[in-house]
C-alpha cells in the first residue's frame, strides 16, 4: 500500500511516501520537508528515492502553500516518484491534539475534522495546520482515504495526579482543562528503539525522552508508557521553544494583557508566536541562525541556549525523581539529534546519576548510536525520530480493516 504521510509542523512539514508491505517491511519512496514557514525565506527539501537531492528556496507564506510545493515534487516530471495522485492509495496525518474525543488513530470524515477544529483551541499553532493539510489532500485525493493519527494517544496512561490541574474541577469536567501533552507518536517511537539499541526491556524501564525542536518536549516513560510529559493543556507548556515561552508564572498573562491592554487573542499570539527563542534573542525562533548570531557575539542569542540547556536539565532531573531513577536518556528532533553541545551540556549535569558521556561518540555519526560510555549507568542514546512510520502503520491497518 502506497502511502503519503504528513506531518504538519507549527513550522514545518515532513512528509514521507512509503509503500507499506507489511509493519516492518516497507520502502520510502520519497521523503522532504517544508522549512522556516512564514519566515522571510523558506526552503524544501525534497529526496526522491535514489535519485538526486532536490532544494528549493523560496517564500512560503503559509501551510497551504507548502503543501502544494511538497506535491508538485511528487509528480514533477524529472524529480518526482509517482505518474499521478492516483498511485497514492492511503494519506496519514500527524495531529497534535485529540483531546479525549480519540483514544487511538481514525479514519478521517467530517465529524473528525470538526473534532480536530475543536481542539484547536488547546492546539492553536498545529490544529489550523492540520486541518489545512487535510482539507488540501482531500482536494487533490477526493477519493482517497486519510487517517488522523493523535499525539495525544500516548499519553493517555498518564495518572490523574498528572494530568489534572489545580483548579476547580468542575473546569475539567466542563471544558476539558487537564494536561494532554504532545509529540506522543515521537515519544513512543524513540522510546522503543533507544531501548532496543541499549539492549533494555522496554516494559520493564525507566526511560525519559527528550524531543527537542521548534517545538520540544520531554517524557518521562516508564515501563513503555508514558507517566508525565513537559507539554501541558496546550502545546506552550513546558520550556522554552521557536516561538512558544514554555511554562511562566501564569498572572504574567493578565498583568501583560493590562498593560498592553490585549485582548485574549493578542496574549495568545504573543506567548505562541512571539516568543521563545524569537521573543528572547530578537533574532529568529531557527536554531541555525541563532547559532550564526551567537558567533557573531550575540548575548541574547547565546542567553537563549543557556534557558533552553537549563530547562531541560530541570525537567529531566524532576523526571528522575518521578521515576525514582532513569534506566536510559533519549535525545531527537532537529535539536536533539544535531546539537552535539547541547546534549553534552546537558548530561554534564548528570554524574551524580553514574552517566559516564562517551564525548567521541555524541560528536561524530549522524545514525541512531549510545553516546555514554560503556560502564556508564545511565545510558545515553541519540535516535532520529521516525514518527512518519508510526503513522503509515496505524493508516495501513486501518484503512485495511474498513476495506475487509
Amino acid at each position: 500500500m502506497i502511502i503519503l504521510v504528513i506531518n504538519c509542523g507549527s513550522s514545518s512539514i515532513k512528509y514521507q511516501l512509503l509503500d507499506m508491505k507489511s509493519d516492518d517491511v516497507y520502502v520510502l519512496m520519497a521523503k522532504g520537508i517544508v522549512e522556516k514557514i512564514g519566515l522571510p525565506m523558506g526552503s524544501l527539501t525534497h529526496t526522491p528515492g535514489d535519485k538526486p537531492k532536490v532544494i528549493i528556496e523560496e517564500p512560503i507564506t503559509d501551510h497551504k502553500e507548502g503543501m502544494q510545493l511538497l506535491l508538485d515534487q511528487l509528480v514533477h516530471p524529472q524529480h518526482g516518484v509517482l505518474k499521478s495522485f492516483d498511485d497514492i492509495e492511503a494519506v496519514g496525518h500527524r495531529i497534535v491534539q485529540g483531546a479525549d474525543y480519540f483514544s487511538g488513530s481514525a479514519i478521517i470524515d467530517e465529524d473528525v475534522i470538526e473534532k480536530i477544529g475543536v481542539c484547536s483551541d488547546f492546539a492553536p499553532l498545529h490544529n489550523p495546520a492540520h486541518i489545512l493539510g487535510i482539507r488540501a489532500m482531500r482536494h487533490v485525493l477526493p477519493s482517497v482515504p486519510q487517517v488522523a493519527v493523535f499525539d495525544t494517544a500516548f499519553h493517555q496512561t498518564m495518572p490523574a495526579y498528572n494530568y489534572t490541574y489545580g483548579l476547580p474541577y468542575k473546569y475539567l469536567e466542563d471544558y476539558k482543562v487537564r494536561k494532554y501533552g504532545a509529540h506522543g507518536t515521537s515519544h513512543q517511537y524513540v522510546a522503543g528503539q533507544a531501548a532496543k539499541l541499549a539492549g533494555i526491556d522496554i516494559n520493564h524501564s525507566k526511560i525519559i525522552t527528550c524531543h527537542l525542536g521548534n517545538g520540544s518536549s520531554i517524557t518521562a516513560v516508564k515501563d513503555g508508557k508514558c507517566l508525565d510529559t513537559s507539554m501541558g493543556f496546550t502545546p506552550l507548556a513546558g520550556m522554552i521553544m521557536g516561538t512558544r515561552c514554555g511554562s511562566i508564572d501564569p498572572n504574567i498573562v493578565t498583568y501583560i494583557m493590562k498593560k498592553d491592554n490585549l485582548s485574549p487573542d493578542e496574549m495568545t499570539t504573543l506567548m505562541n508566536k512571539k516568543s521563545g527563542f524569537l521573543g528572547v534573542s530578537g533574532v529568529s525562533s531557527d536554531v541555525r541562525e541563532l547559532n550564526a548570531a551567537v558567533d557573531q557575539g550575540n548575548e541574547r542569542a547565546r542567553l537563549v541556549f543557556k534557558i533552553l540547556t537549563h530547562d531541560i536539565i530541570k525537567l529531566i532531573g524532576s523526571y528522575i525523581a518521578e521515576l525514582d531513577g532513569v534506566d536510559l536518556i533519549v535525545f531527537t528532533a532537529g535539536i536533539g539529534e544535531n546539537n552535539a553541545r547541547l546534549r553534552r551540556r546537558v548530561c554534564e549535569n548528570f554524574n551524580y546519576m553514574g552517566l559516564k558521556f562517551d564525548f567521541d561518540a555524541n560528536a561524530t555519526g549522524h545514525d541512531d548510536r549510545i553516546i555514554s560510555a560503556p560502564d556508564s549507568k545511565v545510558k545515553v542514546a541519540v535516535i532520529s525520530t521516525n514518527e512518519e512510520l508510526v503513522i503509515a502503520r496505524d493508516t495501513m491497518h486501518l484503512v485495511l480493516g474498513s476495506e475487509e
